[in-house]
């Protein structure tokens, strides 16, 4: 799926970032498309346009997940001229409208050092803010597709938005299920999390597609198992937290590697231990 887009379902079309391995979803309906996240740079946004051209020449309009730059700084290139709709859950909408400076500066801290060209990209990237906000659902009619944004709640971030297709049976989750590697708890809630993924659940069948934000596209009983890691780690958070234990232990018998575990340990003993 790299550098081209595959199609997965019925019209549903899948283009992978080969660096960190981003999904990127589209939706193809009858004259209107719907594309999932802009990655990261006006280089890769515009290979990316490029590949959903030679899809559809449909007017496209697009959604991003969630705020990370790998999802969305891609938004001005494939938005601003011409203009097209962005959608976005409110709080992803505000962050990247108000905090511009310290998403980019984050982002570059984030990718110096493995990648540094990426990181100096990412420091000059002019951003865009979502044109349209959702709350909890939005239904959109794409070229006769009905295509739901939903926030499921917390559990990557706190504006995380899923895209489902159910003519499809495709579900685009964003960086709540990943694939390539373990979740990423930096800005995360992992003792909400689970109920987020089992909410994913009820809306998954036997042969549902699931597209996660980072690697190959799964299934449901990817997503199952990913939910019950999610669930143990929750556990001993909790556990661990009631028994005075520092984030370093569960950090040491959680699932998913001592470093994503400590960055979910101690998020969960924050919203354990509540406002200071």
């Amino acid at each position: 799926m790299t550098g081209h887009f595959v199609e997965v379902a019925d019209r549903v079309h899948v283009y992978r970032e080969p660096l960190l391995r981003v999904n990127v979803t589209l939706v193809v309906g009858d004259g209107a498309a719907l594309l999932v996240d802009t990655l990261s740079t006006a280089g890769q946004a515009t290979a990316l346009a490029a590949a959903a051209r030679a899809v559809t020449p449909h007017p496209l309009t697009l959604v991003n997940t969630h705020h990370h730059f790998d999802h969305c700084f891609g938004n001005a290139t494939l938005a601003a001229d011409p203009p097209r709709p962005v959608y976005a859950h409110e709080r992803a909408a505000s962050a990247l409208r108000e905090r511009p400076d310290r998403l980019r500066r984050e982002a570059y801290e984030e990718m110096r050092d493995e990648h540094p060209a990426l990181a100096g990209e990412l420091a000059e990237t002019t951003l865009f803010a979502p044109t349209h906000t959702v709350h909890t659902e939005t239904v959109l009619d794409v070229g006769g597709r009905r295509v739901v944004l939903r926030h499921p709640g917390r559990g990557h971030t706190d504006a995380d938005l899923v895209v489902h297709v159910p003519d499809a049976d495709v579900l685009v989750a964003g960086d709540l299920v990943e694939q390539s590697g373990p979740p990423a708890f930096e800005e995360s809630y992992p003792l909400q999390w689970p109920d987020t993924v089992a909410d994913l659940l009820r809306t998954l069948t036997p042969t549902s597609v699931v597209v996660p934000g980072h690697g190959e596209v799964v299934d449901a009983e990817f997503v199952r198992a990913q939910h019950a890691q999610l669930a143990e780690l929750a556990w001993l958070i909790r556990a661990a937290h009631t028994g005075g234990a520092p984030p370093e232990r569960v950090a040491a018998e959680a699932p998913f590697g001592a470093r994503p575990a400590l960055h979910a340990a101690r998020r969960g003993y924050a919203e354990l231990d509540g406002p200071t």
